[in-house]
C-alpha cells in the first residue's frame, strides 16, 4: 500500500488530479458535482489552494475513490485520516463476523466465501471446501488466497475445463482492481499467479451442446461430473471502515439443474 511519507510529500493536488483523470472526469464537470468551480478544482490541483477537509472527502465521494485511498487525500491534504481500519478479529467487528457466517452458511450447498483486498479468504462454507478437497495442502495453509488456489498448477487448475477463458477472467479483474487501489502487494499477488503455466484453449473442453450462458461460467471438474457455476460479488455499501470497505463476497450460483443435483447429494 502507499505509505503516509510517500502519500504526504505528494500533494493533495497531484493525487485528486490522478483521481480525476482515471475517472475521466474534467474538472468542470467534478466541480458542477461537488457544487465549487472548476478554477477552484484547478488551483487545487496545482497546489495554489489547500482544499478543507470537507472539500477533500467531498472531491473523493464524487470520484467514488476508495476508503483507504481516501485516508491517503486526508493525509496529503494535512489532516488526520477518517476511516479507521480495525482487524477483522477485533470485537467491535464481532457482529459483523456472526452476520457474514450466517449468510455464507445459509448459501448452502452452493460455495460462498469472503475474500479480502488481497485475495486472501477470511470464511468460507462447506460448498467451498467441498471443491477445493484434494488440492495441494499447503495451498490450503493460512492465509488461503483464492488467486492462488485457482490458478497455481497444484490447486484448482487442473481441474478447471475452461481454464483458459477463467484464468483471463480472474488476472483482468485482478488488474481493474491495481488499477483501483494502487497496492503493490496486489501488484507482487498478480505478478505471481500471472507467471502460473497458461493453458491454450482447448475446444474439446467446451460443451457440445452450448448452454445460452449469462455470463462466463466456471467449469469445475468435481468426483467425474463436470460443475457449472456463476460468481456473483458483494461488497458493503457506505462502509465507515477500511477493512469492511475491502471485504467481499463471492457466491456461486449453479449455471445448470445437474450441478444443483450433484450439490445436494453431497451435502445432504
Amino acid at each position: 500500500m502507499t505509505t503516509h511519507a510517500s502519500t504526504a510529500e505528494k500533494g493533495v493536488g497531484p493525487l485528486l488530479r490522478a483521481w480525476r483523470e482515471r475517472r475521466r472526469v474534467s474538472q468542470l464537470e467534478l466541480a458542477l458535482r461537488a457544487d465549487s468551480s472548476a478554477r477552484h478544482i484547478s488551483f487545487v490541483e496545482t497546489g495554489r489552494s489547500r482544499p478543507s477537509e470537507e472539500m477533500v472527502l467531498r472531491l473523493a465521494e464524487h470520484l467514488e475513490v476508495p476508503v483507504r485511498e481516501r485516508n491517503a487525500l486526508l493525509l496529503a491534504a494535512g489532516y488526520a485520516p477518517r476511516y479507521p481500519e480495525t482487524p477483522l478479529d477485533d470485537p467491535a467487528l464481532g457482529a459483523l463476523r456472526e452476520g457474514i457466517e450466517r449468510l455464507i452458511s445459509g448459501y448452502e450447498p452452493y460455495p460462498a466465501l469472503v475474500v479480502d483486498a488481497l485475495y486472501n479468504v477470511v470464511a468460507a462454507n462447506r460448498g467451498v471446501m467441498t471443491l477445493v478437497d484434494g488440492v495441494c495442502p499447503s495451498l490450503l495453509e493460512p492465509p488461503l488466497n483464492a488467486m492462488r488456489l485457482a490458478l497455481h498448477p497444484r490447486g484448482l487448475a487442473p481441474r478447471i475445463r475452461n481454464l483458459c477463458a477463467w484464468r483471463g477472467h480472474l488476472l483482468d479483474q485482478m488488474e481493474r482492481q491495481i488499477a483501483l487501489h494502487r497496492s503493490q502487494s496486489l501488484r507482487a499477488l498478480y505478478e505471481e499467479v500471472a507467471a502460473y503455466p497458461a493453458p491454450e484453449a482447448d475446444p474439446a473442453d467446451e460443451p457440445s451442446d452450448p448452454v445460452p450462458y449469462f455470463a462466463l461460467p466456471l467449469r469445475i471438474e468435481h468426483e467425474g461430473r463436470t460443475l457449472s457455476f456463476i460468481s456473483s460479488i458483494a461488497t458493503f455499501n457506505t462502509p465507515m471502515d477500511v477493512t469492511v470497505a475491502e471485504l467481499a463476497i463471492e457466491t456461486l450460483l449453479p449455471a445448470d439443474p445437474a450441478t444443483v443435483k450433484h450439490l445436494q447429494q453431497l451435502l445432504s
